[in-house]
């Protein structure tokens, strides 16, 4: 594997239906041994999961990541508090957006880049229940426009 090889391991597509994504940022994570090993396997989800910054830190909550079969007693917790990497410059701006009304931040997908398990975060903004209709219309319409592309070019 090389430096900037990137395997995806965990999605967050529920994050793209519920949120306009503003800014995305790229985090390591802390982990523990095994929690890499189950990662290496693909054993996460974040559906569930968000983030919050405390104290000038940033940790993120409800990210399941599978005890590792072989692990035995040195495996961690599954849902336990792991605390996110990056500057303090990006830790001050993430914050300040995070103080004005109707933001959060949310973890859209972890990946292994080369060697290092990173978490790509953003900060969103809540859909109303009409963005959701309309983001549904948009999808229909370019799942129909592949189709017929599809049709044609046969």
């Amino acid at each position: 594997m090389g430096k900037d090889t990137i395997r995806q391991i965990a999605n967050n597509k529920k994050a793209y239906y519920d949120y306009f994504i503003e800014d995305e940022y790229e985090a390591g994570i802390a982990l523990h041994g095994t929690e890499v090993k189950s990662l290496r396997m693909g054993h996460c989800s974040v559906k569930e999961s968000y983030i919050r910054v405390e104290n000038g830190e940033v940790f993120v909550y409800g990210m399941h990541i599978s005890p590792y079969e072989k692990g035995n007693l040195f495996n961690r917790d599954p849902l336990r508090v792991r605390k996110l990497l990056l500057n303090r410059y990006e830790i001050n701006k993430i914050g300040g957006k995070l103080q004005q009304k109707g933001y959060t931040l949310v973890p859209l997908s972890v990946y292994l880049k080369g060697n290092l398990v990173k978490v790509k975060i953003g900060v969103a903004r809540g859909k109303k229940l009409y963005d959701k209709r309309e983001s549904i219309a948009k999808k229909d319409q370019k799942r129909e426009a592949e189709k017929e592309f599809k049709i044609r070019n046969l």
